[in-house]
């Protein structure tokens, strides 16, 4: 593959000149990016530092990092990294490099190599496309602030006299590059020096730069917007946001997977022939992390069997046969009012109701209400950031008692002194209804929340609310927080009120290839055929069926598959034919990453089947989100990648 590597390192006459007068040196170099991707280091710095030593340099240090654009990573990175005694900060990278080490420094910092420019495929979008390093470099001069780009009017030798009050007269946002250049080399004793430069003259034969800095500014923008990283994917919410709910018709069998949570599947404790009541336990919880499972009909049991499952392949399940009548099992009745109910009788009734994580991760809620530390805030996600679905904010606009009552119920629970409601701003009703239905409760609290996917991951949530950093491998407790997702929080809420257990839930049917989209509430263990079916069928002939989102749901290759407890929703659209290309180290991956960890790495290492380096780099930390993967310019199936690194991973000893 052709290398389009976006700097050099100056020549050696360059480099003398250079560190003419200058010792004490902190080398940083940036491994090149918009190339083949190797696992090995850049050359250029041991060649720099050869070159250093040959001249009677003192070296304090080297470091080599990716991406030295990215200030977030770099930040982390170089921590501590630079030692006492070094007076010069030497950056072999191309000018973004060099810019944003020298706003983080706080001694001189100087390039040692020459941003190029170049044609070719650019890695942005594997299309033809000018790269935007403008190839003059004026960085060593002015401090490592690029008045070509810093500078509304690109000069190159001072103010032009039209700022106001460091603002520029161009863009009165902006603030004024040179007084910030002159201000920077004051800091740093150069002033006198730059003064004394000869008139530098523009070449505008070199390449525009403006295309990559404006790709550059939005990505850096949009990456710190509420927390690192994260994409915006088009939500296409427009199918069923304004669908109110609807009952789905009574199902005749309904085929009820014992494993419909994390951790161990249930034992049946119910026999072909049983009648069995709505609302009956079927199914035993197997251990500590794992739920039991109830009827969602009343009729006859009429097998316990195997049958296929939409994440697992296939999966132990009762089948029963609905008398269409809806029995209410003796069981179902409600408890006592929540002012009246103990902490750890909550506890026991989520228990027993088989309530699990409804947004897709399935685990036991009732261990989530038992944290092992202090809780100061529930937070609730009503975000629902995967594109497409809308069943949870249809939730909260037609049972928004049920949800608060629940959240309640939570937050007496984990002995918090307050629950945050968290909804994005796409869904401004819900905002109103539930800030206005809240107003009153004080230990209550809606919080608007900038539109990003993943935003509704557990991390991200608390991250963007809360401030507050989960640790490598930590839980939410870990920082005084439980999060809960909204048909999880409605469904604690039926449990007391009602005496119900979690039989129903509410499925976005969706997508551009589903004739008559629509939200329903339907029965755990109908069959997903039928519900497609009821909503006119598949439309066109290339189309992919998922359970869930389009980032994070699973391709269903058959759906005659049961609806479980976190099938929140069943999409339909169009197939992705892309092949996949070798990796060109653009760095996109890194840039959305929400958990700051380097994807590209976890593609290499398993291809190499290098499952040490994937524990080293974190893959466990890992949400299996699919930024990486939807923003890839190779097309490269990063998560099933990521998917085999973390069994491998799991299987070391």
């Amino acid at each position: 593959m052709e290398n389009y590597t976006k700097y050099k390192l100056k020549s050696n006459e360059e480099l003398s000149s250079l560190l003419d007068g200058k010792d004490q040196l902190f080398l940083i170099a940036c491994n090149k990016c918009f190339k083949e991707f190797e696992t090995v280091d850049e050359p250029d710095c041991e060649e720099f530092e050869k070159l250093a030593r040959e001249q009677g340099k003192t070296v304090t240090g080297s470091v080599k990092v990716d991406f030295l654009c990215n200030k977030v990573q770099t930040e982390r990175k170089l921590k501590g990294l630079i030692p006492e005694g070094t007076e010069n900060v030497i950056v072999i990278s191309c000018g973004l490099g060099v810019q944003t080490l020298a706003g983080m420094a706080d001694k001189p910092v100087y390039a040692a190599a020459n941003s190029l420019n170049y044609r070719g495929h650019h890695g942005m979008a594997l299309t033809k496309k000018a790269c935007g390093a403008c190839a003059q470099c004026y960085l060593n001069v002015t401090g490592g602030i690029c008045p070509v780009v810093d500078c509304s009017k690109s000069l190159l030798n001072g103010q032009c006299g039209g700022a106001k009050n460091g603002k520029c007269e161009v863009d009165e946002n902006k603030d004024c590059a040179w007084e910030k250049i002159y201000e920077r080399l004051e800091k740093q004793g150069r002033l006198a020096e730059f003064l004394a430069q000869p008139e530098q003259m523009r070449d505008f034969s070199r390449i525009n730069h403006k295309a990559i800095q404006d790709y550059v500014t939005s990505i850096r923008e949009n990456r710190l917007a509420g927390y690192y990283g994260g994409v915006h994917p088009l939500e296409h919410k427009e199918y069923t946001e304004h669908l109110a709910l609807k009952r789905f018709p009574e199902p005749e069998v309904v085929v009820i997977p014992l494993s419909m949570h994390a951790g161990a599947p249930a034992n049946p404790i119910v026999e072909v022939g049983d009648t069995v009541k709505v609302g009956q336990k079927i199914g035993e919880s197997a251990g500590f992390i794992s739920s039991p499972v109830h009827s969602s009909v009343s009729g006859t049991v009429t097998a316990i069997e195997v049958h296929k499952h939409a994440t697992r392949g296939e999966c132990l399940s009762v089948v029963i046969r609905s008398d269409g009548k809806n029995t209410l099992d003796e069981s179902v009745k409600p408890h006592k009012d929540l002012d009246s109910l103990m902490p750890e009788e909550i506890v026991e009734i989520v228990k027993e109701a088989g309530i699990v994580g409804m947004g897709g991760a399935g685990f036991p809620t009732s261990v989530k209400l038992k944290p092992p530390k202090p809780i100061d805030t529930v937070l609730l996600n009503g975000c629902e950031c995967e594109p497409y679905l809308t069943a949870d904010h249809r939730v909260l606009l037609e049972f928004a008692d049920d949800v608060i009552y629940g959240l309640k119920a939570i937050v007496k629970t984990v002995g918090a002194e307050k629950g945050i409601i968290v909804i994005e701003d796409n869904k401004p009703d819900a905002i109103e209804l539930l800030e206005s239905k809240t107003a009153d409760i004080p230990e209550l609290e809606v919080v608007t929340a900038k539109t990003k996917y993943p935003q509704g991951a557990e991390k991200m949530l608390i991250k963007r609310v809360m401030k507050r950093q989960v640790p490598s491998g930590g839980l939410p407790a870990d920082v005084g927080c439980v999060v809960s997702n909204i048909s999880t929080t409605k469904a604690i809420s039926d449990a007391i009120q009602k005496g119900m257990p979690l039989i129903e839930r509410v499925v976005s049917v969706t997508g551009e290839h589903v004739k008559n989209p629509g939200n329903y509430i339907v029965k755990i263990g109908t069959n997903t055929k039928d519900l497609i079916d009821y909503c006119g069928g598949i439309t066109g002939e290339d189309v992919t069926v998922k359970a869930g989102g389009p980032m994070m749901g699973f391709v269903l290759a058959d759906t005659n598959v049961p609806i479980m407890k976190g099938s929140n929703g069943i999409i339909a659209v169009d197939t992705d034919h892309t092949a996949e290309q070798p990796c060109i180290k653009c760095g996109r991956c890194v840039d959305v990453c929400p958990m700051e960890l380097s994807p590209l790495y976890y593609a290499k290492y398993a291809d190499e089947e290098n499952w040490q380096g994937m524990k080293e780099m974190n893959v466990m930390d890992c949400l299996e989100c699919r930024c990486c993967e939807y923003i890839c310019s190779s097309k490269i199936p990063l998560v099933t990648k990521i998917k085999a690194g973390k069994n491998a991973v799991r299987g070391m000893k």
